[in-house]
Order: C-alpha cells, then structure tokens, then sequence
C-alpha cells in the first residue's frame, strides 16, 4: 500500500523543527505548481544573513523528512531584503521602513500606496504617506505589502576594477 502524501502543514511542522536546531528562523513554506513543475521552497534566515552552507545544510536535513510531499523540485534560500509582510513578526520588524502596499481593489482610485509602515494591529495596517496622512487598511483587503530597497550610487559602486 503506498504511503499517504504528505501536507504542506505537515512538511512546515518537520521543518519548523531543523530551524530551531540549526538557529535560523523559518520564514514560509509553499508549495507552488509552474510551467516546469511543482516547487516546494523552503525559506530561511537569521538577522546576519545566511550562508550558502546553512542552506545547503538546510536542504540536506530537511529533503529526506519531505519525500512524501508530492513535489518535483525542492528549494532552500533566503527571502531576500524586499521579501512580502505577511506574518505578525514580518510587520513588527518592519515597522518604521517605507513600503509599497497594494491592494486587491482601488481605494480612494488607487491600488498603490507608498508611506512608512506604523504597523499591524488588529487585522488593520497602517502607514504613513510622505505627506503625513494615515492611511489604514484592512489586512484581508491588501494583496501585498514589501519594504521598500533603495541603493545610493555607493551601493553600486564596484568594489573590484573590471578585469582585475
């Protein structure tokens, strides 16, 4: 008799675990259908960042305790800096930050705000627009709400001459 599937909840709870022995913070678990597969992507992080060895580690931990999630391809990474709010810490960490918040309908004629993040309270999201209006939204009503990542020209500036 074949073995039953694995959840995604279930493979979150597994992985939950080889973050807490390995010191990272699980940020999500997904599992997403592309043209080229099912993807079941583990992300992962630390406030100083990530190795490239921790992920590796990572992914050899966790890929045997999720064989039975029906999944072509597997994943560890970052999330990266501008990676989406989503859970009640992402917003307390991120308060303060300007962020970009779109919404699933048109609000007042637009589906786009800027502003700095007061935070998440009560299912409600507020920010704070360059010209000092507060502006608050339903949670259930906002799409997406990332940090906003800008670079200086000295962020861009190469720290090794080409062709060295």
């Amino acid at each position: 008799m074949p073995k039953k599937a694995m959840s995604v909840r279930e493979a979150e709870k597994i992985a939950q675990q080889i973050a807490d022995e390995q010191n990272v913070e699980l940020v999500d678990v997904e599992l997403v259908k592309e043209p080229t597969g099912h993807f079941l992507r583990f992300y992962i992080e630390k406030p100083d960042g990530v190795s490239l060895n921790e992920l590796e580690t990572y992914h050899r931990r966790i890929q045997p305790l999720v064989e039975n999630v029906e999944y072509d391809f597997m994943e560890v990474s970052s999330p990266g800096a501008d990676r989406p709010l989503k859970t009640e810490r992402d917003f307390a960490r991120a308060e303060g930050m300007e962020v970009e918040l779109k919404t699933y309908r048109p609000v007042n004629g637009a589906k786009q705000f800027l502003g700095d993040l007061v935070g998440l309270k009560d299912g409600v999201i507020s920010i704070i627009t360059e010209s000092g209006e507060t502006l608050s939204f339903e949670k259930k009503d906002v799409a997406i709400v990332r940090p906003v990542i800008e670079f200086s020209e000295e962020d861009l500036k190469d720290d090794v001459p080409v062709g060295s």
